[in-house]
């Protein structure tokens, strides 16, 4: 599913334009983006929650010469399921 159609489910399941729908979404998409940015988590009860993490800086390897890189410390966000969400999609693949 890519962004246009997320829209359209959306439009359709909360009965709104699909104009409406891709400003929601964009809206929360945007706050969920600054809230982690910031070092705040993101937690919607049953899907999930969004967070940053801090990846420590480390040694790497180049594939292609095999030469040893060193790679920076960085801040990358992370998502974690919530259970239910685990359950729906686990009932999928079975």
């Amino acid at each position: 599913m890519n962004k246009s159609e997320l829209i359209d489910a959306i439009a359709a399941g909360a009965d709104i334009s699909k104009a409406a729908a891709g400003r929601a979404l964009d809206a929360a998409v945007g706050a969920i983006t600054t809230a982690v940015s910031k070092g705040d988590s993101v937690t919607l009860v049953g899907f999930g929650s969004f967070k940053s993490a801090k990846r420590a800086a480390r040694t790497g390897k180049n594939p292609k010469t095999g030469a040893a890189i060193k790679i920076p410390a960085t801040t990358v966000p992370k998502f974690s399921a919530g259970a239910s969400f685990k359950a729906a999609v686990a009932k999928k693949k079975k």
